[in-house]
C-alpha cells in the first residue's frame, strides 16, 4: 500500500489540479429557441416547409398568434455566429468526434429527444429539424434546460428574438373585477414576481409558459410553473378579458365562480368581487360491493385546487392502511408534497372484506379530509371478539381403540359449524368467515389443541374416512381436553390416555418359554412392548447399544405367540451383518419358536416369502432383500404379526427406497430398535416416526416449517454477538419450549435408558483422545492437498446440494490424506511414513502384552488392510470384516472364541448389532461427523455381558481436518443430548458452514 503521506516536493503538484478551477471553454453546441410560423396544409399545397421563422410583424398581429409556436433545434458556432448548416437533431448523435463534442454533451442532446418523443411522437408532417414546445407536456423540460447551462449548452435566440432567458418561476392567476357592466375577468401574470402582458404569454403544455417582451428588442422568457395550468384555460393568456354581462352576474357567481376557484389562483385586485373560499381538497374512497362478498375499493382526490393536493400521509396517518397496500404516483398534471399519489385499488375478498368493512372503514369515515361512497348492497358484517367456549367428547369409533371426535364451538353465542372450522384449522387459516357474514380469528389460544390435533391426523389414514383419534394423539387430546371447558369422554379411551400420558410404563414379567431372566428395566421394556402391542400402537426403542433391545423384542414375541399363536410370523429387519445374531439369539433365548431367515430373492432361486412364513414364529430379512421383495409380503396367508426393524437408522431417509417399502409393509403394529433415532436432524426422528406411528407427529413439509427450521437453522443476519440484541435468547428460549413440546408429544411412543441409569454394575467406559504428529514430508503433503481442496470446495458451497458430491469427495480425499498418504497414491507415496499405524502398532503390541484384545475402527477397508500388512510384520494375529466380507458369523465367532488379538473392522460393516465382548480395547482411527456412528461401534465390546473395563481411545492426526471433524461431533451430539436429555442445542446435518469449518 503507498504512503499515505505526500513528499515535500509534490504535495502541491498533486492538489493544485484539484483546487484550479477549471478553464471555461467557449460553447461549441447551443439551443436556439425560436418563435415559428407554422404553414398550413392545404389542397393545393401538401409539400414543402412546414414552418417558418416568425417576424416582427407577425409577433406584432394578434390575428395571427394563433400560427406562432416556439420551437427549438441544435446549432454550432461559425465563423459569424451560432449557424444551423451541419448540424441537426437526426445527426447530432453520430457527430461527437466531427463536432469534438464531450460525452456530457453528446449526452444531454440524445436525452432531449428521447424526452421529446415520449411527450411528441413524429408524425407526417412535422419538421423534423425543429422540436416545438408548445405540446411539450412532460415537466422534466425544466430540469433538463437548467442543466443545459452547467455543461457549456447556452439557450440563443435568434434575428426576431436575439435574446432569450429562463426564468426561475411563473404563476397564471385570474383578475376579477366588478364594473358597472358587470364583471371583467383578466388573466394575470407574473414571471420571476414582475407582471407580464398576458397579450404575449402562451403556454407551454400544463407546466410552463413563454412571453415576449413588448419593446424591441424582443426578449423571449421561458419559465416553468409554480402550479399546473388545465389545458383548457390556456386560452385565457392570449385572449381577450371575459365580460360577464351585469344580468349573468349572479349566475357566473353562484355557477362558475365556486369551479374556477378550485381550479385556478382568482383574487379581486380591487376587492370588487367576494371570492369564496374553495371547498377543501378530499380523499375519497368509493367502495363498490360486488357479489359473493367482494368489495372493490377505488381512491381519487375531489376539490384539486390548482394541481395541488396534501400530501397522502397527512390526510391517511401512516399505519391507516395495511403495510402490503401498494400506493399509485401521482397522476399527470397533480403535483404536492405527497406526489398526488394514490392507494392502489384493490378487490377484498370473503374474510379480508368482512374485516375491511367492520374495522378499517369505520376508522376511514371518521378521518377529516377523507369520505367514503359505497355503491351496491353492504352485506352485514359481524366480528365475534368473544373467548371461544369448546365442548369436546370422544365416543367408541369402528376401529379397535380408535374413537371418534366431536367439537362443539361457540363464540358470542354463536355455535360454529365445525366442517368449516375444521377445513380452515388444517390450511393454517388465520380468521374464518361464516356464510353469513360472520367472521372471527383462529388465532385464539383456545384453537392451538384442536389445530395441533387436526394436524397430527391428516396424516394418519383412520382420517380419510372420519375425523377421530387414536393412541397416537392421546398428548394432543389430553391439551385439547385441558383447554375445554366442557369434556365428554368414553371411560376405555380415558384409560388408555392415562396408560400413555403415565410417567413410567408398567413392569412384565418374563413370558412363558423365554429361556432367560430379565433384569428390572428390562421388565419395563417388555411391559411397554407388550403395552404397545396390544393396542397396534408402534413405537422406538431406543436403549442404549449393549442393553438387550433383542432380548426385550424376543420376549414380547415369546408373549405374543403365546397370546395368539394363530396369527402370523413376526417380521425381523435388520442389516445383512446382524441378521446371522438375530438367529443365534433367538434360538438362544426362545428355543420354542420356530425361527427362518431370509438368504435370498425369489428371483435367485429361494423360497419364496409365503413357503418361509407358513408355520414360522420369527421370519428375519435384511433391508436389502426386503427392498427387493417386497410385493411378497403384501397379501400374507395369515396377517403379520408386527414388523420389528433392527437397526433402524438404516431408514431414517425418507426419500428412500427402503424407507418407502418399510412404511407401505402391511403390518398392524411396528417397532424400530435403535440406539441412535436421531443422528443429524430431527428429520431422522420424524422419518422413524412416519413409519412406526403414523399420525404422531405433523406431515414432514409443516414438521420442517415448525420444528427443524427453528431449532436447527440460524436465521438471516446478525444472530449472535454484538449488535444481535435479544434475538439469542428469544431464539433460545423458543427452542426450549419447541424441544420441550416434542419431547412430551414423543414421550409415550420412545423408551431410552442410558447403561449409566439402568445397568450401574456394567464396567467402566474411559476415553482418551492420542493426538498424531504427521511427520514433515507428510505434513508437507497435506498442507499442498488442503489448499487446493479448500478454494475448490469453498467456490461450490453457494450450491451445495447440486454439488454435494464433489465436495463430499474433496472432504474425503482429506481425510485419507490425514491417514496415510499411500490411500492416495500407494506408489508415488510409498516412502511417506504413517505415523498414526506407527503409533497404533505400538499401543496393540502393548495392549497383547498385557493380556488385552482390541477392536480397530476405519472407515476405509484399504486402510485396515493396510494395518494388517503391518500386524502381520509385526507378528500380532488378526481377524477383519468389512462390506466384502461374505461368512461374517464364522469370522465373528473366531475372533469371539479364539485368540487373535485384533479385530479390524470398517465402521459400516462391523459398527452395528454385533456383540464382541471378548474385546476391551477399542481404538477409532478416523473420526466421523457422525458421533452416534462412533457410539455405536464402541458398544460393540461395552454392553451387556462385558466384564472388564474398557477402554477407548481416538487417534487424531492434529493441525488436520480429524481435529475439525471431532469439533463438529460435539455439535450433533449436543442435537441428540436436547431431544433425549432436555439441554437446548442446534445440530443439524452437515450445512455449508460445517463444511467451511472443516477446512478452515
Amino acid at each position: 500500500m503507498p504512503d499515505p503521506s505526500p513528499s515535500p516536493s509534490n504535495w502541491r503538484d498533486r492538489l493544485i489540479p484539484l483546487a484550479a478551477t477549471p478553464p471555461r471553454e467557449e460553447p461549441k453546441l447551443a439551443l436556439r429557441a425560436e418563435l415559428r410560423e407554422t404553414i398550413p396544409r392545404t389542397a393545393a399545397r401538401w409539400n414543402g416547409p412546414t414552418s417558418k421563422a416568425a417576424t416582427t410583424a407577425t409577433i406584432l398581429n394578434p390575428a395571427r398568434h394563433s400560427l406562432l409556436r416556439l420551437a427549438v433545434r441544435p446549432v454550432l458556432r461559425g465563423a459569424r455566429g451560432w449557424v444551423t448548416t451541419g448540424v441537426g437533431w437526426t445527426t447530432i448523435a453520430h457527430q461527437r468526434h466531427r463536432l469534438g463534442l464531450g460525452a456530457a454533451e453528446q449526452h444531454w442532446f440524445a436525452q432531449f429527444t428521447a424526452l421529446y418523443r415520449s411527450s411528441v411522437p413524429a408524425e407526417t408532417g412535422q419538421d423534423p429539424q425543429w422540436y416545438t414546445l408548445d405540446n411539450f407536456d412532460n415537466p422534466l423540460l425544466w430540469p433538463l434546460l437548467s442543466q443545459a447551462a452547467s455543461l457549456n449548452i447556452p439557450l440563443v435566440g435568434s434575428r426576431t428574438t436575439p435574446e432569450v432567458r429562463m426564468a426561475a418561476s411563473a404563476q397564471v392567476s385570474l383578475d376579477l373585477a366588478r364594473t358597472d357592466d358587470g364583471v371583467v375577468v383578466s388573466p394575470r401574470v407574473l414571471i420571476d414576481e414582475a407582471s407580464v402582458s398576458p397579450t404575449h404569454t402562451r403556454a407551454l403544455g400544463t407546466h410552463g409558459l413563454y412571453s415576449l417582451s413588448e419593446a424591441a428588442p424582443h426578449t423571449l422568457t421561458l419559465a416553468p410553473l409554480s402550479a399546473p395550468l388545465p389545458a383548457e384555460y390556456a386560452d385565457l393568456l392570449s385572449g381577450p378579458a371575459l365580460r360577464i354581462p351585469r344580468s349573468e352576474r349572479a349566475e357566473f357567481e353562484r355557477d362558475f365562480l365556486p369551479a374556477l376557484v378550485e381550479r385556478l389562483a382568482v383574487h379581486s385586485a380591487d376587492a370588487s368581487v367576494r371570492i369564496p373560499e374553495p371547498r377543501p381538497t378530499t380523499l375519497v374512497l368509493h367502495v363498490q360491493h360486488e357479489p359473493r362478498h367482494v368489495m372493490a375499493l377505488r381512491w381519487e382526490w375531489e376539490h384539486v385546487r390548482a394541481g395541488i393536493v396534501p400530501d397522502l400521509a397527512a390526510v391517511l396517518p401512516e399505519g391507516t392502511l395495511p403495510a402490503d397496500w401498494s400506493i399509485d404516483p401521482a397522476p399527470g398534471g397533480i403535483s404536492g408534497t405527497g406526489g398526488g399519489s394514490l392507494p392502489a385499488p384493490r378487490k377484498l375478498r370473503d374474510f379480508d372484506a368482512a374485516e375491511f368493512s367492520t374495522e378499517l372503514l369505520p376508522t376511514l369515515r371518521n378521518l377529516p379530509g377523507v369520505r367514503v361512497e359505497q355503491h351496491g348492497m353492504s352485506p352485514e358484517y359481524r366480528h365475534l371478539t368473544g373467548t371461544p367456549i369448546i365442548s369436546v367428547r370422544a365416543e367408541p369409533g369402528t376401529r379397535t381403540d380408535w374413537f371418534d371426535l366431536g367439537v362443539t364451538v361457540t363464540v358470542d353465542g354463536i355455535q360454529i359449524p365445525f366442517e368449516p372450522l375444521f377445513r380452515a384449522l388444517a390450511r393454517n387459516a388465520r380468521r374464518l368467515k361464516l356464510v353469513d357474514g360472520t367472521y372471527f380469528s383462529l388465532k385464539h389460544p383456545a384453537f392451538a389443541p384442536l389445530a395441533e390435533l387436526i394436524h397430527a391426523g391428516t396424516d394418519a389414514p383412520e382420517w380419510e374416512t372420519g375425523i377421530g383419534v387414536g393412541p397416537a394423539q392421546a398428548g394432543l387430546w389430553r391439551e385439547l381436553a385441558d383447554q375445554a371447558d366442557h369434556v365428554e369422554t368414553d371411560p376405555a379411551w380415558q384409560l388408555l390416555v392415562d396408560a400413555l400420558t403415565a410417567d413410567t410404563p408398567a413392569d412384565a414379567p418374563e413370558p412363558e418359554g423365554l429361556a432367560a431372566t430379565l433384569r428390572p428395566y428390562q421388565r419395563t421394556g417388555l411391559g411397554w412392548l407388550r403395552f404397545g402391542y396390544e393396542h397396534g400402537l408402534g413405537g422406538i426403542l431406543a436403549d442404549d447399544m449393549g442393553l438387550g433391545k433383542t432380548l426385550q423384542c424376543l420376549a414380547l414375541i415369546r408373549h405374543a405367540r403365546t397370546q395368539a399363536p394363530e396369527t402370523g410370523p413376526f417380521v425381523v429387519v435388520a442389516p445383512t451383518s446382524v441378521v446371522a445374531n438375530w438367529a443365534a439369539e433367538a434360538a438362544r433365548f426362545t428355543p420354542g419358536l420356530v425361527v427362518r431367515t431370509v438368504r435370498g430373492t425369489r428371483a435367485s432361486g429361494e423360497d419364496s416369502i409365503a413357503t418361509l412364513a407358513e408355520g414360522a414364529d420369527i421370519l428375519i430379512t435384511s433391508y436389502t432383500l426386503l427392498r427387493l421383495d417386497a410385493a411378497e409380503y403384501n397379501n400374507p396367508a395369515r396377517p403379520w404379526a408386527g414388523l420389528i426393524l433392527d437397526e433402524a437408522q438404516a431408514v431414517k431417509n425418507a426419500t428412500s427406497q427402503t424407507h418407502a417399502r418399510v412404511r407401505e409393509f402391511p403390518a398392524e403394529w411396528k417397532l424400530a430398535l435403535t440406539g441412535t433415532p436421531l443422528e443429524n436432524s430431527l428429520a431422522d426422528l420424524h422419518a422413524l416416526f412416519a413409519i412406526v406411528t403414523r399420525g404422531l407427529l405433523p406431515p414432514a413439509a409443516r414438521f420442517t416449517l415448525e420444528y427443524i427450521r427453528p431449532i436447527e437453522s440460524e436465521p438471516a443476519g446478525i444472530s449472535r454477538g454484538i449488535g444481535a440484541g435479544r434475538g439469542p435468547a428469544d431464539r433460545a428460549a423458543h427452542r426450549q419450549a419447541l424441544f420441550a413440546r416434542l419431547r412430551e408429544r414423543i414421550r409415550p411412543f420412545v423408551l431410552r435408558r442410558t447403561k449409566e441409569s439402568v445397568a450401574p454394575e456394567l464396567p467402566e467406559r474411559q476415553e482418551q483422545i492420542i493426538e498424531v504428529d504427521l511427520a514433515p514430508a507428510h505434513r508437507d503433503l497435506y498442507d499442498v492437498y488442503l489448499q487446493r481442496e479448500r478454494q475448490k470446495v469453498l467456490d461450490l458451497l453457494d450450491d451445495l446440494d447440486r454439488q454435494r458430491f464433489i465436495v463430499f469427495r474433496s472432504l474425503s480425499l482429506l481425510r485419507m490424506l490425514a491417514l496415510d498418504p499411500a490411500l492416495i497414491d500407494a506408489e508415488e507415496h510409498a516412502d511417506i511414513p504413517a505415523r498414526k499405524i506407527d503409533l497404533l502398532i505400538e499401543h496393540l503390541r502393548e495392549a497383547h502384552a498385557e493380556g488385552h484384545r482390541a477392536l480397530v475402527f476405519s472407515q476405509y477397508p484399504s486402510f485396515l488392510r493396510r494395518i494388517g500388512d503391518r500386524l502381520a510384520q509385526a507378528g500380532l494375529a488378526w481377524e477383519m470384516l468389512d462390506g466384502s466380507t461374505t461368512n461374517r458369523q464364522d469370522v465373528i465367532d473366531r475372533f469371539q472364541n479364539g485368540d487373535a488379538p485384533v479385530f479390524l473392522l470398517s465402521l459400516r460393516a462391523g459398527g452395528v448389532g454385533l456383540n464382541l465382548t471378548a474385546a476391551d480395547y477399542v481404538f477409532l482411527l478416523d473420526p466421523w461427523w457422525n458421533p452416534a456412528a462412533e457410539n455405536q461401534a464402541i458398544d460393540r465390546a461395552h454392553r451387556i455381558g462385558q466384564t472388564r473395563h474398557v477402554f477407548v481411545y481416538r487417534m487424531i492426526a492434529r493441525d488436520t481436518i480429524e481435529e475439525k471433524v471431532l469439533a463438529l461431533q460435539r455439535k450433533k451430539a449436543a442435537l441428540f443430548d436436547a431431544m433425549f436429555a432436555g439441554d437446548d442445542a442446534v445440530g443439524a446435518a452437515l450445512t455449508a458452514e460445517d463444511i467451511r469449518a472443516l477446512l478452515s
